[in-house]
């Protein structure tokens, strides 16, 4: 374990404590915020909000981004936009941060867990094909749970520290059953499957920047789609549903305050020029740690095949869950920031009652996967 501490240390160029995932800031960020504040347009009106929505959406290959104050509100509202409703279920997997599962339940909807697959860490097709044909049933275009009688709306995978899963394969099953497929691409901007950029593959996906992100603004988020109806209305209803107006101050529905604000897009425009030397670097951490490892008898987690992940989280797999344990206790005593995967969501008190597949590989995986420390190295 000595031999790990120092190596990251070695690495990482410093005998300080070693987080998991510090934001850099090495570009235009203080020349944008300043110019921002001299603006005095610090909220949600602004022209870095139009700026970073326009690249964003280049970046990432789609029509239209509508940006959010968090990861959680674009999923949240991506949900919306996919019609599902209080009493409905939507089909995600248990490995996952509690934020899927929040952002479904904010709706009044209930998770349905499937299980992963053991090489990509996000939602299996096979789990999900499997677990309709034995529990589901189509009738009049809508997915319908034979065992709670509810409806199935959607279906959101995650796509787990930036490793694509396979999202082609399960959109093909989501519309087969007439579920909307909402990717979680929370954790994996920068990451392609085949060629096409996560998020994209679903009717709307949403993206994170929370502290800990690849490109960050301290927060903030995004949505993503190529319908432009579903870009409006995200847009509208993300601005508390105000029907513009010089002066008059009416809403013609529920909204919600979820704009990103302006200061926060400032950060955001700044970060994502830098997005690609950030991508370089962490290709080349994963270079490093996995030289590494492969003499330590430690599996080192890469990319799954036919993707290009951006390492976001660099990760290791332990052979049980005692030296997970034991790697978990050495490292962050001497100065190494390492976390486990999450605890299981239908482990959580939370959403113990709700309907699982059988969980077989979320479960070996819970136990033996550690993030390790994953910063860009400047």
């Amino acid at each position: 374990m000595q031999k790990i501490v120092d190596f990251i240390k070695q690495t990482f160029k410093t005998e300080s404590f070693i987080p998991l995932h510090e934001p850099r800031f090495i570009g235009n960020e203080k020349k944008y915020l300043n110019d921002c504040i001299d603006s005095t347009f610090v909220s949600s009106v602004g022209k870095y909000v139009d700026t970073f929505e326009k690249e964003f959406a280049k970046k990432v290959g789609s029509k239209f981004a509508v940006a959010t104050v968090n990861g959680t509100a674009a999923l949240h509202i991506s949900l919306i936009l996919a019609d599902v409703k209080n009493g409905d279920e939507v089909i995600t997997q248990p490995l996952t941060f509690i934020a899927t599962c929040n952002a479904i339940s904010y709706i009044g909807a209930k998770p349905v867990f499937v299980d992963v697959d053991l090489d990509t860490m996000g939602l299996s097709p096979d789990s999900l094909k499997q677990f309709l044909e034995e529990n589901c049933e189509v009738k009049d275009n809508k997915c319908i749970n034979k065992t709670t009688g509810k409806t199935i709306k959607a279906c959101v995978p995650m796509h787990t520290f930036g490793h694509p899963c396979r999202i082609d394969s399960i959109k093909e099953i989501c519309d087969t059953w007439h579920i909307a497929l909402v990717e979680d691409a929370a954790e994996s901007l920068g990451s392609y499957y085949k060629g096409k950029h996560t998020g994209t593959f679903g009717q709307i996906g949403a993206f994170s920047f929370n502290g800990n992100k690849i490109i960050t603004s301290g927060g903030g988020g995004v949505l993503v789609t190529d319908d432009e109806v579903l870009a409006k209305r995200a847009k509208h209803i993300t601005t508390t549903a105000k029907i513009p107006h010089p002066y008059e101050y009416v809403h013609d529905e529920v909204g919600y305050n979820y704009r990103l604000p302006n200061i926060n897009a400032a950060l955001l425009v700044a970060q994502l020029e830098n997005l690609d030397g950030f991508l370089s670097s962490k290709r080349e951490l994963t270079g490093i740690y996995k030289e590494f490892f492969s003499h330590e008898n430690i599996k080192f987690i890469e990319e799954p095949q036919d993707s290009s992940s951006n390492y976001w989280l660099q990760a290791v797999l332990l052979q049980d869950v005692t030296q997970r344990d034991e790697f978990l206790e050495f490292t962050n005593k001497n100065g190494v920031m390492t976390r486990p995967i999450w605890k299981l969501m239908n482990e959580l008190e939370i959403f113990a009652k709700c309907q699982t597949a059988s969980l077989k590989n979320a479960k070996f995986l819970e136990e033996r996967v550690v993030n390790i420390p994953s910063s860009v190295i400047l």
